[in-house]
């Protein structure tokens, strides 16, 4: 089939390499946010979607906007494509261009649909505590994730972070995707609705959802160490600066210290919660590289230090 293939981050790489290696597909352009500022200097940067494209010798377009773009809507006449591709390109797909494939846009999506529609599926499947996720390929209609599915895939949640969890989910991604569109190609498969009832969603992240609340259980707030990797990261405040919590064990055991209190140990750090204790393995001070929690007991002072209250 020839295909466009709309994408942005890291995320979308092993979809984006797998069609651009296949002998029974032709990825005929990729659409892609425009460069962003990075670093001090703000130099503009490619998303790693358009890397990836100049390596395969791919056509890149990077509209600021595609709803209402000319542009966009010849290229997609121009070329004719049987099948648009969407893996995480980061905009909702208008309806002018929905309809020109014949085979429609070809979505993949890292939760198990109906459930987790939105922007920070694998975030939130950490964050509510479950044990399996996944990805879904869906086909895509006007609403936020509303599509018919074509299949899903389940996987283990584990003890990943969401960095972690995001790789293996983008692998399982690729694969399944290579296969449903065999399947469509051949008339052999054809798209489920989904159950409207059991839907549930995972919207954008905030900064202030990495704030954390000590007085909270230490299995939740330990989900949102490794749920909002890579941001905002779960965050407290100690004495007047941010503190990262990167990652992080946990005792639940009773204690008698107020929730907050950083505890040092020798070489090691406990913080008090709701019902036992969130042990850091990785924290990132305000203004200082991240270090490991033996290196930041080691520069501590003091044996306890109250923890909490930012609001920025």
């Amino acid at each position: 089939m020839k295909l466009i293939f709309m994408g942005t981050p890291e995320f979308a790489l092993p979809s984006l390499k797998i069609l651009a290696e296949s002998e029974k597909h032709e990825v005929a352009l990729v659409i892609t946010q425009p460069d962003k500022p990075k670093g001090r200097g703000l130099h503009l940067e490619h998303p790693p979607v358009k890397i990836m494209a100049i390596q395969y010798d791919i056509p890149v377009m990077q509209p600021q906007k595609i709803k209402g773009n000319m542009e966009v809507i010849k290229a997609f006449e121009q070329l004719r494509p049987d099948a648009a591709i969407v893996v995480a390109y980061g905009r909702l797909i208008p309806p002018e261009l929905l309809s020109i494939p014949p085979k429609g846009f070809i979505n993949v999506h890292a939760s198990l649909l109906p459930a987790l529609r939105g922007a920070s599926p694998i975030n939130h499947a950490i964050l509510s505590g479950g044990e399996k996720t996944g990805i879904s390929i869906m086909k895509l209609d006007e609403g936020l994730d509303t599509g018919p599915v074509y299949e899903s895939r389940e996987i283990e949640i584990g003890r990943d972070d969401a960095i972690a969890l995001s790789k293996r989910l983008s692998a399982t991604g690729a694969e399944l995707l290579e296969s449903v569109l065999d399947r469509i190609e051949s008339g052999s498969i054809k798209p489920v609705p989904q159950d409207e009832s059991a839907a549930t969603y995972a919207p954008l992240l905030k900064k202030e959802d990495g704030l954390i609340d000590w007085n909270r259980n230490a299995t939740k707030i330990e989900s949102m160490v490794r749920g909002l990797l890579p941001w905002p990261c779960a965050y407290t405040d100690m004495q007047g600066k941010m503190l990262k919590i990167l990652s992080a064990q946990i005792e639940e055991t009773p204690h008698g210290f107020p929730p907050g209190t950083m505890i040092k140990e020798a070489s090691r750090l406990r913080i008090a919660c709701g019902n036992g204790f969130v042990i850091p393995q990785t924290l990132q001070l305000e203004g200082k590289q991240a270090m490991d929690a033996k290196s930041f007991a080691n520069g501590l002072k003091v044996k306890e230090i109250i923890l909490g209250g930012l609001s920025r």
